[in-house]
């Protein structure tokens, strides 16, 4: 019922016509009356119109490159449906337009997709769009680019392929064990979207061991104490994590970002290194914002009984190194922190005694 509404209006606002039972949006007079066919793809008209292929229809257009709105039904088509102009099929450009209005209004802010569809698909929602509403859709058109394995197209009958259950639960005999959700996230978001992006086990393996880092880190941040004055200008860098983020979603150089205040956070148990109250709270819920709310990053909370059980065994393990230290035994204080560190539990020292981290 929408798309066939939708149909309508557009012939009302005289930017199709009816042809041997089909319905053809007009793009010529599209782009005379205002509209801006080719204002997503770059692509201009007249190259369309004389680059067009030979098909089955192209004789019922005005002109080449014209699309189907509606498409009248072969007596073997399986696909048909009454209409005012004859039983058929609604375009293959019509229904996410259709959908979009219906389910996000006739203004809505992203629209996603992969860079094959940027041209002709997503071109000519925006084309229906503004034809039927006066509206582009979407403030914001985002095409993503092509996953590889191993530096290969993912290709299921070579075996070089991978479902996203396979990254979690590690079965799959390019992985050698499974990732957390949030770690596979923040491995994609650590290239452009619009950029190829190529899986590995060792590029997994390396995501995961910086998605903890950061994730450690701003735990961290969470225990600092305010100093008198800061050593670190939180403003500038706050500025420069949104102009990442305004530059097209550009969450590589965010995270780039991200990995600066890390480096900061991490060597604040230098006396001399330090932020102010204000600071400390701008910096603290800046990188919640940008972790989590932005990026989408999450982490695994265990049990309140287990986080008890490890806080008590990472106490005694604490005490014992200090009883090593202050006895001057070097040796088993550097052994029980470098075992704890392979075991990825970082310890720290600093004024206020010694913390870890996982």
């Amino acid at each position: 019922v929408e798309q066939i509404q939708m149909i309508k209006t557009i012939i009302n606002n005289g930017w199709a016509y009816q042809s041997n039972g089909s319905v053809y949006f007009d793009v010529e007079n599209y782009n005379t009356k205002g509209g801006d066919y080719g204002v997503l793809s770059g692509r201009k008209l007249e190259d369309l119109q004389s680059g067009s292929r030979a098909l089955d229809g192209q004789e019922e257009k005005k002109n080449a490159a014209d699309f189907a709105l509606w498409k009248k039904a072969s007596p073997e088509h399986i696909m048909r449906w009454p209409s005012p102009w004859s039983e058929g099929f609604p375009g293959w450009h019509l229904e996410c337009s259709a959908m979009s209005t219906k389910y996000l209004g006739e203004q809505f802010d992203i629209h996603g997709g992969g860079m094959d569809l940027k041209f002709p698909h997503h071109e000519c929602e925006i084309a229906q769009n503004v034809a039927s509403s006066g509206h582009k859709g979407a403030k914001y058109w985002l095409h993503t680019n092509m996953l590889t394995l191993n530096g290969k197209r993912m290709s299921k009958s070579t075996g070089n392929a991978i479902l996203p259950k396979e990254l979690f639960t590690g079965q799959n005999p390019l992985l050698s064990k499974g990732f957390n959700p949030s770690t596979v996230r923040f491995f994609m978001m650590q290239a452009h979207y619009s950029s190829i992006l190529d899986f590995s086990d060792d590029a997994l393996m390396a995501a995961e061991k910086g998605h903890d880092k950061l994730l450690g880190a701003i735990e961290t941040l969470s225990k600092l104490q305010p100093s008198e004055s800061s050593t670190y200008n939180v403003q500038d860098w706050v500025d420069r994590c949104y102009i990442a983020l305004s530059d097209n979603f550009n969450s590589p150089i965010l995270i780039s970002h991200l990995f600066e205040a890390v480096k900061f956070i991490n060597s604040c148990t230098d006396l001399s290194i330090g932020l102010s109250k204000g600071d400390l709270q701008l910096l603290t819920e800046k990188m919640n914002c940008f972790a989590f709310d932005v990026l989408g990053l999450r982490k695994e909370e265990s049990s309140d009984s287990h986080k008890e059980a490890l806080n008590k065994a990472m106490d005694l393990v604490i005490e014992l190194r200090a009883k090593a230290r202050d006895n001057k035994d070097w040796d088993t204080a550097d052994i029980i922190r470098k075992q704890l560190t392979e075991a990825g539990i970082q310890l720290k020292d600093g004024a206020d005694g010694t913390s870890y981290t996982l």
